[in-house]
């Protein structure tokens, strides 16, 4: 249980990266209202930081005590919603992180599993997503990158007590790739609505 007694649903974005001006996760976390279901929402604004992502993210896990944890990332050549199946004990950066770390093949952390899986109920999160009419597939490779350390971490950390997962989402119009998929903000913003509506309706029972 939460801070007082609220059950909490801790929900982190991403700042921008790669040479981006914005990054839709920030958007949609700014926009998210204080409740959704029966449920508080909690928001970490995350660095494209290797080590200080999943640091600040952790922190934040023990400071609220949440009922349930979801991650999002923005993930360039995606035309859906995609919520990650398996997070990779790997660190290999085809860029450098926003702090300038470029780890090659690395583990995040030596001598734990080489891949800890989600614990959100996938299943019921694509239903809803099928239902709303906006784009969505599950994904087994959440990439090699910041995204990816944050969410092996955040699993080690949570130790499948709670629902922990992680979804990215494709770019916005707004960001200009007029080359690359991409998708509206209004249908990412309601997607990710839909589905703390859905983690929240099924952890409350």
């Amino acid at each position: 249980m939460g801070l007082n007694n609220q059950k909490i649903i801790l929900v982190t974005a991403f700042e921008p990266f790669g040479g981006e001006t914005m990054n839709p996760t920030e958007m949609i976390l700014n926009k998210l209202p204080e409740t959704i279901g029966s449920h508080r929402i909690r928001k970490a604004l995350l660095p494209v930081d290797f080590e200080r992502a999943p640091a600040l993210a952790i922190d934040t896990y023990n400071v609220f005590a949440p009922d349930a944890v979801l991650m999002l990332g923005q993930a360039a050549g995606r035309s859906a919603v995609t919520p990650e199946t398996t997070a990779k004990n790997i660190m290999n950066a085809r860029i450098p992180d926003n702090a300038g770390f470029q780890p090659r093949e690395l583990p995040i952390r030596k001598g734990r599993s080489a891949a800890l899986y989600s614990t959100l109920p996938l299943e019921s999160i694509l239903e809803t997503l099928s239902a709303i009419g906006v784009p969505c597939e599950v994904s087994d490779d959440a990439g090699e990158f910041v995204c990816n350390a944050l969410f092996y971490r955040m699993l080690h950390h949570a130790s499948r007590k709670i629902p922990t997962g992680f979804i990215h989402v494709p770019f916005i119009r707004e960001q200009g790739h007029a080359d690359q998929p991409f998708m509206e903000f209004k249908d990412e913003y309601r997607a990710i609505v839909a589905v703390i509506e859905t983690i929240s309706r099924i952890i409350s029972g």
